[in-house]
């Protein structure tokens, strides 16, 4: 027996957007019926214009269905976006005919109330009529403001403010008919006009309404921002820690998506992995606002300003993408050079390496022209992992004197965790050592250069040393 497949997760929105849409053109459908039937009947202009309002409803219902099966096609290489527009396209269409209709309900209105008279049976039907669509239209739009602002769907918003607007007009009518029925029953000859008003009444209802849901539909279909998410995502995102400055934000709404797209100042000279750490974290506090949104964020990094050579060494470097290290610039004889250390391939040949440096040097001179000379130190840069071994010399003696030596240095407090390896045809050294906490970082790196150059000095086949400098606990007093 074959298995069942479950239901993608994804139509299920679909489904139920499209299950309500249709109760809709099925409730309009009765609504069109019932109210023609009895406006005819009793003559009265405020269920003729209900019934007017039906028939638009029922046309308008069956336009949010299509629109609503069309708009949740999925993406593709003719519409990238979507296809969610249609729902404004559609709620654009309901607003026009609305808008049309109530033009004649208004010219009828005005021609009974000056102009021609209309016997008006205000029975019992009228009521009836009147009552069952309030119930009907309490219902259905109950249901499709339900589905709508789940799924924020416009096309189906649309479909909910016609019905909903329904129970105000119907309310109206119902008033004009009571006051034609007074105006019978007592002989007040001038309440007879109150049918003709409250067709006019209900005209003015639907087409305030309209007008607003035209409006705004427009603004979709122009891509104008909707209102007020700007403003909120421009005070979510200038909170988050590495954002310097939006620069921009632009939003716009397509059917139920919300598309996102921001450029962001960041820190120069900063790894592309902590800008997408910052874009990454971004994103998701935008997401948690609007879970839906489709968001795209440019970053860009701040222009160093025009004193810190330093800084703007490194963005000239990063730029050229030549990894630097160790920038120091310095001014002899009122002339300001500059000295770094350059890493590239370790297999390039030294012509090869020294026109990446020579290449460097020009980009320097040639964009901070204050500068007057640069020295390049060439480094191999570290590729993959190398096997390491204790290193040929007796490791528990060469451990022990770099710890004296550490020891003895001033400012270095305590040092352990020694250890020296052969890693390739070098001696590499590591070690921890404790200095006092309050102690600036250019005097710990002064320090640490110190004891490199002294472990040097006394095994000269020790190339690399590193030393993790740690503060001293209080406990450690």
């Amino acid at each position: 027996m074959a298995t069942a497949q479950p239901v993608a997760a994804s139509a299920l929105p679909a489904a139920e957007k499209q299950a309500v849409a249709l109760s809709s053109v099925t409730a309009a459908a009765f609504l069109t019926a019932m109210t023609a039937a009895v406006g005819l009947l009793t003559g009265s202009l405020g269920i003729l214009s209900e019934a007017a309002h039906s028939v638009l409803d029922f046309v308008a219902a069956a336009m949010t269905y299509v629109s609503v099966r069309l708009a949740d096609k999925p993406a593709d290489s003719s519409h990238p976006f979507g296809h969610e527009k249609i729902e404004h396209l559609s709620a654009l269409g309901q607003a026009v005919l609305l808008v049309v209709t109530y033009a004649w309900v208004i010219f009828e209105g005005i021609r009974r109330l000056f102009f021609r008279e209309v016997h008006v049976d205000p029975s019992v039907w009228a009521f009836g009529v009147m009552v069952v669509s309030m119930i009907v239209d309490a219902f259905r739009s109950r249901a499709l403001f339900r589905v709508a602002r789940k799924y924020h769907s416009q096309a189906l918003e649309a479909d909910a403010l016609h019905f909903s607007t329904h129970l105000y007009s119907a309310s109206v009518v119902i008033l004009g008919l009571l006051l034609v029925y007074v105006s019978r029953e007592k002989s007040i000859p001038w309440l007879r006009h109150g049918d003709a008003l409250a067709g006019l009444a209900v005209a003015g209802i639907s087409v305030y309404v309209s007008l607003g849901l035209g409006r705004r539909t427009i603004d979709a279909l122009v891509d104008a921002a909707p209102e007020g998410i700007s403003r909120r995502l421009s005070e979510l995102i200038t909170a988050i820690p590495g954002v310097l400055h939006l620069e921009r934000v632009r939003v716009r709404q397509s059917g139920s998506r919300l598309f996102v797209d921001l450029k962001l100042t960041l820190e120069s000279n900063i790894a592309l992995e902590r800008a997408k750490a910052v874009a990454d974290l971004v994103e998701a506090e935008v997401h948690q606002l609007y879970p839906t949104a489709d968001v795209v964020i440019h970053t860009t990094p701040r222009e160093p300003p025009a004193e810190d050579v330093v800084e703007k060494i490194r963005s000239i470097a990063h730029r050229h993408n030549f990894p630097i290290h160790d920038v120091t610039a310095y001014v002899v004889d009122r002339r300001l050079m500059v000295s770094l250390d350059m890493e590239v391939d370790p297999s390039l040949s030294l012509a090869a390496a020294h026109d990446q440096a020579t290449s460097l040097e020009q980009a320097i001179t040639q964009q901070l022209p204050a500068v007057q000379e640069v020295n390049i130190h060439l480094e191999p840069l570290g590729k993959g992992v190398e096997l390491g071994n204790k290193a040929g010399l007796d490791p528990a003696q060469i451990e022990k004197r770099l710890a004296e030596i550490a020891r003895k240095t001033p400012g270095v407090l305590d040092c352990h965790s020694v250890e020296a390896h052969q890693v390739g045809d070098k001696v590499a050294v590591r070690m921890h050592c404790t200095l006092e906490p309050q102690l600036p970082v250019a005097r710990v790196h002064e320090l640490t250069e110190i004891l490199k150059f002294k472990f040097r000095q006394k095994f000269p086949q020790i190339l690399l040393v590193s030393i993790h400098a740690e503060p001293r606990l209080p406990s450690d007093k």
